[in-house]
């Protein structure tokens, strides 16, 4: 067998006949096997490790109907005029979950935020190339990604949906300007309903498909001008949905919030992490492992000269990756911005090149079986990852068997210290914990109050009643114990989440997740007041005596005057 260096050349040796030189190089039959086995993952793993999908589905059942049951309908209220935008998952909750239920419809969601944006890749490279190609393969391995292991529903969604709109405007670039200009309101209109971010990226995909597959066009004025004038149309078509329905909004997204609070990647550490995100899930190593046979599919593919690249779809590319350096990590309460840009350039740049289109069969075959073991072998190591998942989500389960419905239950975590934490599921780059929203499960298993259910205006049409207002946020996160021992950190935390104030008359229990860890900040130590109801490991419950007498000098030796953030 001819060596690797061999395999990827764009030479013919002369004992090769003819039709080894063109194999058809068919790319449905893995692509159907991938969506089985996501299938088969979504449907194993109800609860698998992605951030904030418990927090969406918590919010899906309520919206399916749950809302109507006690005691809910004194807490929380629906209100569409909240939003215009990311809430596709919700409108699909409110008018489809009735019919098929929270757990199917969670489950058909999460599947389509996995498939959809490199199918969305996969047509859109179709039609560019005239077919299907054996690296249409390796587009899969952008399904999984730190805003889909993010649990951001709505915008994985929204990515597949606007590659999907792109191959079918593509289509239409050449009929009539006027029903172009109207297909793309259109689908500005849908997409902005589903996510804000998906409507730029449409654009930008169009953006590029207009600008065509050569640069020529800059060194010709008459075709600058053509250029220009169908940018100048795509834009006002694609702008005006959301331009439109921003003026007519009661909110915007991150209105809650009184200031930028912008924290940027201000370091070059930092902007490789986020650039990196387009391609990490649990453990980046392994990432990166997968990651290297699609690198060097391309490199190799470059040094023989046998790939196609489209110009347009360069630019797009290279503004997209420009906006992943230039935006901030978090703005106006809305977290992981920067994050969302390099997965929208990933997918970009994999449609903008067709590397080996012709090819003998034994490139095919190595071609095939390299992008085959890629795809699969990641796909198999998700998997196993939420699998081991698994038995925290049934720890969370467990203790909540043992809460009465009705109560408010106060959301807390044992944090490791960073040293500490392990490359498993519990975490994805490198600290980012995936379980700070498992504790929203208490809304539909237990009928419980939980303060950090997502109900931020602008943006989730679900309403916090003003009755329960004080003890609840928009938008939470998950504090360690050590905040209810620590002044310091209580101080830190109820600045901006003020329903720690007075915890003990607010809340009837503390569910502490990651509890088979030791906290950084105080280890295994509770208030005083407390009382270990259920010990399930990943998971405790402790019921809170409202009675207790304060004890303002019992502070742990260990606790730090502020978060280790």
């Amino acid at each position: 067998m001819a060596n690797l260096g061999q395999i990827f050349s764009a030479e013919v040796h002369g004992a090769e006949k003819l039709q080894d030189v063109t194999v058809r190089q068919a790319s449905t039959a893995p692509l159907l096997v991938f969506m089985a086995l996501v299938a088969i993952l979504v449907g194993l793993f109800k609860f698998p490790p992605l951030l904030d999908y418990a927090n969406h589905y918590a919010r899906m059942w309520l919206l399916a109907g749950g809302i109507n049951e006690a005691p809910f309908p004194g807490i929380y209220a629906i209100e569409w005029s909240r939003t215009f935008t990311n809430v596709g998952i919700d409108l699909l909750a409110r008018f489809i979950g009735p019919v098929i239920g929270a757990s199917l419809l969670a489950r058909v969601l999460l599947f389509l935020a996995i498939v959809l944006p490199p199918l969305g890749a996969i047509a859109l490279h179709r039609r560019l190339f005239g077919g299907s190609y054996y690296w249409q393969i390796g587009m899969l391995y952008f399904a999984w990604c730190a805003t889909l292991i993010g649990g951001f529903i709505n915008f994985q969604i929204g990515l597949g949906l606007a590659l999907l709109f792109a191959t079918l405007d593509h289509r239409l670039q050449s009929g009539s300007a006027v029903r172009l200009f109207l297909w793309r309101v259109a689908v500005s209109l849908l997409l902005t309903v589903v996510h804000i971010f998906s409507v730029g990226f449409f654009l930008a995909v169009v953006c590029g498909l207009e600008f065509s597959w050569r640069f020529d066009v800059l060194i010709s004025r008459p075709a600058m001008l053509r250029l220009s004038r169908r940018l100048a149309a795509a834009m006002i078509a694609c702008l005006l949905p959301p331009t439109m329905l921003a003026l007519t909004a009661a909110a915007l997204p991150g209105s809650q919030v009184e200031d930028i609070l912008a924290v940027w990647n201000d370091s070059p550490v930092l902007q490789i992490f986020n650039l990196l995100s387009a391609t990490w899930t649990y453990v980046a190593f392994v990432d990166a492992m997968f990651l290297v046979s699609i690198l060097f599919v391309c490199s190799r593919a470059i040094a023989a000269k046998n790939i196609r690249v489209h110009a347009g779809l360069v630019v797009t590319g290279a503004c997209l990756l420009a906006l992943s350096i230039l935006s901030p990590l978090h703005a106006f309460g809305t977290g992981w911005i920067s994050w969302r840009f390099p997965i929208m350039a990933a997918l970009v740049g994999m449609v903008t090149i067709c590397p080996f289109q012709k090819i003998d069969r034994r490139q095919a075959m190595v071609l095939f079986l390299v992008l085959n073991i890629t795809v699969f072998g990641r796909t198999l190591w998700i998997g196993y990852n939420w699998w081991r998942g698994q038995p925290d989500v049934a720890s969370v389960e467990k203790v909540l068997e043992a809460v009465p419905s009705g109560v408010a239950i106060l959301p807390l975590q044992h944090e490791p210290a960073f040293d500490d934490i392990k490359p498993d599921q519990r975490h994805y780059a490198f600290n980012q914990d995936t379980f700070r929203h498992l504790p929203t499960l208490a809304v539909p298993l237990a009928h419980a109050f939980v303060p950090t259910l997502f109900s931020a205006q602008g943006k989730q049409p679900l309403a916090v009643l003003p009755s329960w207002s004080d003890r609840s946020v928009p938008e939470g996160n998950l504090f360690s114990t050590g905040v209810l021992s620590c002044p310091g950190l209580m101080a830190e935390a109820t600045s901006f989440t003020p329903y720690l104030v007075d915890w003990r008359s607010k809340f009837d229990f503390i569910l502490v997740v990651n509890a088979d860890v030791v906290d950084q900040n105080v280890g295994e130590v509770m208030p005083a007041g407390t009382r270990l109801v259920q010990d399930a490991g990943f998971a405790r419950l402790y019921a809170i005596d409202r009675d207790a007498p304060p004890t303002p000098g019992a502070v742990p030796a260990s606790c730090p005057d502020s978060f280790h953030w």
